[in-house]
């Protein structure tokens, strides 16, 4: 597999946003079944508490073991009071990747990468928030200019608050801008991530939430509270049907190459060679998923 195979495979069905600047949360975080975790230095922090939210995220990050998760920081924007300050007390850091807020041109996210290794942190892959409608527009121009460069994850709130949209339950008004990004992202072979389900208390609508990012095409959704995790997961989990279509499709794809063939046939229904990609991905996400012990795909209660 290529450096972009191995992006394309790679869990990211839920990423959890922890406040910085504090200690019990940061803990938690460490038995959670989050596939990615986001240590926020930016909004959930507020301003005269980012000195000291730094100073303690630097301290609970010399112990790096949060389970299977994939290890986040978001910092502040680079031109804002704290920005650079956070790149300096992160960078050397045992985390995986750096978050960067607000990203609105190719030029932009390159200057911050340019920022993020002057300050020693050349071996971190980077992330972008997109959540602006500049940004938006210039989604495929930030998708591939770097290989830095993992993962779209989208500011839905922020982006509905400028483009005055009203966030219903289908979230109508969003989906061509969140469509533009999948394309952007999916174009330069990166992962995206959906915004956040902010109604804790809405079971049913949160339970929604998570199904459409998966029927859009997300690889994921960020989370706000450890109570979404479960149902987030499971949306973004493949399930007992899902895998038994992948292992048809691969089979009989290999049939048809044995006969000199490209195109195989199950049940009445043309299978094309490109399904053969869809069915991998399938079964390496399932595969991962049993790997970190999160085998929502083998809970009966969970097979809808």
């Amino acid at each position: 597999m290529n450096s972009n195979q191995l992006n394309d495979y790679r869990p990211r069905r839920s990423a959890l946003y922890v406040p910085g600047h504090e200690r019990r949360f940061i803990e938690k975080s460490r038995r959670l079944n989050a596939d990615c975790i986001i240590f926020d230095l930016q909004e959930s922090v507020p301003p005269a508490g980012k000195a000291d939210a730094r100073a303690l995220l630097a301290n609970e990050l010399c112990n790096s073991d949060f389970g299977y998760s994939e290890r986040i920081v978001r910092v502040n924007k680079l031109d804002s009071p704290w920005g650079m300050d956070d790149l300096k007390a992160i960078a050397a850091l045992d985390i995986d990747a750096v978050l960067f807020p607000n990203i609105e041109s190719k030029d932009e996210l390159l200057r911050a990468i340019d920022a993020l290794d002057q300050a020693g942190g050349s071996d971190k892959s980077v992330m972008a928030n997109i959540e602006s409608p500049m940004g938006v527009l210039r989604a495929e121009e930030i998708s591939g200019c770097s290989q830095r460069l993992t993962t779209i994850v989208m500011g839905t709130s922020d982006l509905a608050n400028s483009l005055r949209v009203n966030l219903t339950l289908d979230r109508q008004g969003l989906i061509t801008y969140l469509s533009m990004c999948l394309l952007a992202a999916r174009a330069h072979h990166k992962s995206i991530i959906d915004g956040p389900h902010f109604n804790l208390k809405d079971v049913v609508a949160c339970e929604f939430s998570c199904r459409q990012a998966r029927d859009l095409g997300f690889d994921g959704k960020a989370v706000i509270h450890p109570v979404q995790l479960t149902y987030t997961n499971d949306a973004m989990t493949p399930k007992r049907e899902d895998v038994a279509k992948a292992n048809a499709i691969i089979k009989a794809i290999n049939q048809a190459n044995s006969q000199g063939q490209s195109m195989a046939v199950i049940d009445d229904r043309i299978i094309e060679p490109s399904l053969e990609h869809w069915a991998n991905r399938v079964l390496c996400l399932c595969n991962m998923v049993n790997e970190i012990g999160q085998s929502e795909l083998l809970g009966p209660e969970k097979m809808r």
